[in-house]
């Protein structure tokens, strides 16, 4: 087999382990030196290989490539940049295999969620029309958990073991001061159509009266009443209220509670804090003192109380997707196979694109209590496993040490490319 080289690329959102991915695929490349030259990342996701920005990999020393697996963020750069339909717009998928053809680049890692497995498929749909032998591979990563045929993403268990940890620590301070103070906690977490990372917020307890009190969902319609009534009771009865509620909380007709009246880089309605419209609601109907937070940033960011399940799957998916693509298995997606449950095993399957791209993963009906609030004992036995074992990452003067990349760019062969 005759070495080509390769072409990584961060999509979307981070998340707390998307890099143990990246080193995933960098450090399985490298293994495999005979078959793969060089590493090419895209700065700035598929920008870089549009605008042909791209990142040498191979500069990298091993020690810094190592030290991705506990660095948050996107090392590399990512965007929230989505390819549209071939037909329309092919010059950008031309772009793109003039790029590959011009650096020898026959192996395509894209790194992210839903919207990114479309586009892998699309490159490698066009490579096959166009004569060109590029094998496209798309490494899962999303904090919503919501990709198909995978057990889960990777991604979304550090986020849940984040969710469900800061609901406990911020109930116990809501319960030390209810007596003479707040009343009524509020998180909001990540999750605009899919609820798996409020669920995760309900591990925080499990017994009566224990926090969260309620969690909203996207999947079932918010009811005013109904949840004030619900929010009335827990202070009643337990001196006071947590709830988690996912971004995505809406009306019966499809209305985000918090909708801002716009639209995001991918066409979705950006959202304008669903944590202060609850929490306003609450003090109109109840009047009970509150206080809100929005996990935001954090929660996809915090790396030193990340899963180490998460870590381990994360670094695996690279993995297998360069074991994928030289095995020739185009337009494919490494998937998390769950094996058993008790005890908790796993594995990596593969499944094809065409069964991924632009399907979304909701919470199942039977993982959410029947009142709506909480989740059941088969959604604490599908959530618990993945939020399991701790992957500290270094500390140097009592703050954890990341990757320092060098990012030597490649020097460009083509004309310049207008966006």
């Amino acid at each position: 087999m005759a070495q080509h080289n390769a072409f990584y690329a961060q999509s979307g959102g981070v998340t707390a382990v998307i890099n143990a991915s990246a080193c995933g695929v960098i450090e399985t490349c490298r293994r495999h030196s005979d078959k793969i030259g060089k590493v090419y990342a895209g700065h700035n996701g598929i920008i870089g290989a549009l605008t042909e920005d791209l990142i040498d990999v191979s500069q990298e020393s091993d020690e810094a490539i190592a030290a991705l697996r506990h660095t948050p963020g996107g090392a590399f750069g990512s965007c929230r940049y989505k390819l549209k339909d071939i037909e329309t717009h092919r010059a950008q998928y031309e772009r793109l295999i003039e790029v590959f053809k011009a650096h020898d680049i026959r192996y395509f890692f894209y790194n992210g969620g839903g919207d990114s497995a479309d586009t892998c498929l699309k490159v490698s749909q066009l490579s096959e029309k166009m004569g060109y032998p590029l094998t496209a591979i798309h490494v899962p990563k999303t904090v919503d958990n919501d990709l198909p045929i995978t057990d889960n993403s990777p991604g979304f268990g550090s986020v849940a073991k984040y969710i469900a940890t800061s609901t406990r620590e911020a109930a116990l301070d809501i319960a030390s001061m209810c007596a003479t103070s707040t009343k009524v906690f509020v998180l909001e977490v990540m999750g605009r159509h899919a609820g798996w990372i409020a669920a995760a917020g309900a591990l925080a307890g499990n017994g009566e009266g224990e926090p969260p009190h309620l969690v909203i969902f996207p999947e079932l319609p918010f009811q005013r009443a109904r949840v004030m009534q619900r929010v009335d009771e827990a202070v009643k009865k337990y001196g006071y209220c947590v709830i988690v509620v996912s971004e995505g909380a809406r009306y019966e007709d499809g209305t985000f509670l918090a909708d801002a009246g716009n639209t995001d880089a991918f066409g979705h309605r950006q959202l304008g804090g669903v944590a202060p419209t609850l929490a306003g609601m609450i003090k109109q109907d109840l009047g009970y003192k509150y206080h809100w937070a929005v996990a935001d940033y954090l929660q996809r960011a915090a790396r030193h109380l990340a899963s180490r399940t998460d870590v381990e799957q994360a670094y695996a998916v690279g993995q297998k997707a360069v074991e994928l693509a030289l095995e020739g298995r185009n337009a494919m997606m490494p998937t998390i196979k769950r094996v058993s449950e008790t005890p908790y095993e796993w594995r990596i399957d593969a499944a094809p694109l065409a069964e991924v791209a632009n399907k979304e993963k909701f919470m199942p009906r039977d993982y959410i209590r029947e009142d709506g609030f909480g989740i059941t004992e088969a959604g604490r036995r599908y959530l618990s496993p993945l939020i399991q074992g701790e992957d500290f990452p270094p500390f140097e003067n009592g703050l954890p040490k990341v990757a320092k990349l060098d990012k030597v760019k490649v020097p460009r062969k083509l004309p310049a490319f207008e966006l």
